[in-house]
């Protein structure tokens, strides 16, 4: 037999089998769609919680961004009596330490007990705008594998109606529409409610950092002012 016959065989052969494999090949989209309308609040499930953890993320970064220098200031104006002057740097510094510090500030010539609650106050308020979006961060790992198991349910009803309905004539493809909603939901769900359940716990661990340094910030500066004259 002619080689280049014989090399043309085999490359249209080669051919005609990739072009059977692709065609049999399930891309991600028809993956989806193959998932019924469940895969909707799952899609949207997974873009608010990247949405929440990116945002989050960014702003627990920020209030965790603190200068060295700046406790260091605030000793020096109190000790030197420039009050105003450790106003001002409070004012000029956004982040959580500067805006308790600067409400503490405020208060000085009251009683001690009531500068550490205002300043107390404060810090509840900005560990609460930190938690900002956790609680539904945490609902999306909940929810997002019960909606799986909610489209395997429907999937699989959907299986058992199509066999009832064949009668005799059950065919492993009459039930392929039905086993694809029951799989794909399940895994989508799983997926998204694993992702964001690791997300929660990452931010969650990131917030409590920013609580034990403010506890600590808290501390040095009533420390501060309890010091006895000079």
């Amino acid at each position: 037999m002619n080689p280049i016959l014989l090399i043309q065989s085999s490359v249209t052969e080669t051919a005609e089998v990739a072009a059977e494999v692709a065609e049999t090949q399930m891309n991600y989209f028809e993956m989806a769609k193959a998932g019924g309308l469940i895969m909707i609040p799952l899609v949207l499930l997974s873009f608010v919680a990247v949405y929440i953890f990116i945002e989050r993320y960014l702003a627990i970064n920020k209030a965790a961004s603190e200068d060295l220098s700046f406790m260091n200031k605030i000793k020096e104006y109190i000790h030197e009596g420039k009050i105003d002057s450790a106003y001002s740097l409070c004012q000029q510094v956004d982040n959580p330490v500067s805006r308790m510090i600067e409400k503490g500030i405020s208060r000085i010539g009251r009683p001690l007990q009531d500068v550490n609650t205002a300043v107390e106050n404060i810090g509840n308020l900005e560990i609460s705008r930190l938690e900002k979006g956790l609680p539904t961060l945490a609902t999306v790992a909940g929810g997002a594998p019960m909606i799986g198991f909610l489209g395997t349910v429907i999937g699989m009803i959907r299986a058992f109606f199509d066999m009832a309905n064949a009668g005799n004539n059950i065919d492993v493809s009459l039930l392929s529409s039905g086993i694809y909603t029951a799989m794909v939901t399940t895994v989508t769900g799983l997926v998204v409610g694993i992702i964001a359940y690791f997300a929660y716990n990452f931010l969650v661990a990131r917030v409590e950092k920013v609580v034990f340094k403010l506890e600590a910030r808290t501390m040095e500066f009533m420390d501060l002012l309890n010091e006895p004259a000079a």
